[in-house]
């Protein structure tokens, strides 16, 4: 059988080629290998410079690889995070015309890191909640587009940080299958899988003195399922929003982010009966809405204020028409976010008197007045509007303050 190479790039043979395709992978030289960090496989996984880039090459059987190969490409068409595939080899054989295995590549994923590098340095539970939380997410977008995993595990995931956010990517596509739409059955099959292999990968790494003490691996494995089902709902429940009722949008934001998610993005689309919103939900850092903030606006602002300010900014470009996120014709978010502080933003300060402000900064300010914004529309049980609830917090807030600390001077 000759040497054949199949590729979702015109461009990737010709690099592929120059890898020594009869030599079994396990012991190919080191001027082809790149030393990186590699979780556990059942199989031989090596990482390997082809051209410019740096691909990930695993030995497995021929019916598996080309199987991985189109899942992989159907995760990628479905902007599942997931590693991308690159290319299938088959027809190998040795210096002796012995056949060896086919291998599948798959692009190294630039930041990422097994779970176990991760925890080369005892990692503290608050962080591990987190990484499992990204987890979470990940299977949760995985079950949304129709992928039942069949073996969720630490091992089969690959962490990245990025600006401040978690986030998990597949690995291991090997027992997936992609369907229309998902079973409940489906969906409990993969928990208990994902709960079981957790549980045993963290107790693995206690065993080894990897695991932070205060870290119990059965609680935290179970937590998973919680934190999944508590995702879950609050992503797939089905709600229509009237136009004058934009505050229910706000709840809905601030269900995720007591959940302890934030909002990556947002999508709204108008329907004669209301507004059918959807979330994408991310997994972030401390000190991640600081950044992103001022990185969108020039905004310097502590971290719960930027992060109210950034929820107001992501409902606010969802309402644009030429918002569309991927869209390279839409208007990019750094252009809708300096139209927000331009449009938005500043006249609701500006209509503050400097007076009344005290010692809060503008960022505050803002903060403030969506706070009381949320305040009036639920008692109203509709939107009150930026500008409704900036007259009354003036009026009712801010001049009988400003009054008591007079008197109070006096």
């Amino acid at each position: 059988m000759e040497l054949q190479i199949t590729a979702t790039d015109p461009a990737h043979p010709a690099t592929l080629l120059d890898l020594p395709w009869d030599v079994p992978l396990a012991e190919w030289p080191e001027k082809h290998l790149v030393a990186l960090p590699r979780g556990i496989s059942r199989h031989v996984v090596r990482f390997a410079r082809a051209g410019s880039e740096v691909v990930a090459v695993k030995e497995v059987g021929e019916w598996a690889a080309v199987r991985e190969y189109a899942l992989l490409r159907d995760l990628d068409r479905l902007a599942v995070p997931s590693v991308d595939p690159v290319a299938v080899v088959t027809g190998r054989t040795g210096a002796d015309g012995e056949p060896l295995e086919p291998v599948l590549i798959t692009r190294q994923l630039k930041g990422s890191l097994p779970y176990r590098s991760m925890f080369e340095t005892t990692m503290r539970p608050t962080t591990i909640k987190r990484l499992l939380d990204a987890l979470a997410v990940l299977l949760v977008r995985l079950h949304l587009s129709g992928f039942a995993w069949g073996d969720c595990s630490l091992s089969n995931t690959l962490f990245r940080r990025d600006a401040g956010a978690y986030a998990a990517y597949l690995v291991d596509a090997e027992t997936g299958q992609i369907q229309p739409r998902l079973t409940r059955g489906q969906r409990d099959y993969d928990l208990e899988v994902a709960q079981v292999n957790i549980v045993g990968e963290l107790m693995d790494l206690e065993a080894g003195g990897s695991l932070h003490p205060a870290v119990d691996p059965v609680p935290f494995g179970q937590e998973i399922v919680q934190r999944y089902g508590d995702l879950w709902h609050e992503l797939t429940r089905t709600s229509i929003y009237p136009r004058d009722k934009r505050h229910y949008i706000d709840r809905r934001i601030r269900r995720l982010n007591d959940l302890g998610f934030d909002v990556a993005e947002m999508q709204i689309q108008r329907s004669p009966d209301g507004d059918h919103v959807t979330f994408l939900p991310k997994v972030v850092d401390a000190g991640h809405h600081q950044r992103q903030l001022l990185r969108l606006t020039g905004l310097d602002a502590e971290e719960n204020q930027a992060r109210s300010l950034l929820n107001d900014l992501e409902t606010w470009m969802a309402t644009q028409e030429d918002y569309a996120p991927g869209d390279p014709l839409g208007a990019r978010p750094e252009v809708l976010a300096h139209r927000w502080v331009r449009d938005v933003f500043r006249p609701a300060v500006r209509a503050v008197p400097f007076e009344l402000r005290g010692e809060a900064d503008t960022a505050q300010i803002y903060h403030e007045l969506l706070e009381h914004r949320w305040y009036l529309s639920e008692r109203a049980q509709r939107d009150v509007g930026l500008a409704t609830a900036a007259d009354d917090y003036i009026e009712n807030i801010l001049r009988p303050r400003a009054a008591a600390a007079a008197t109070d001077v006096t």
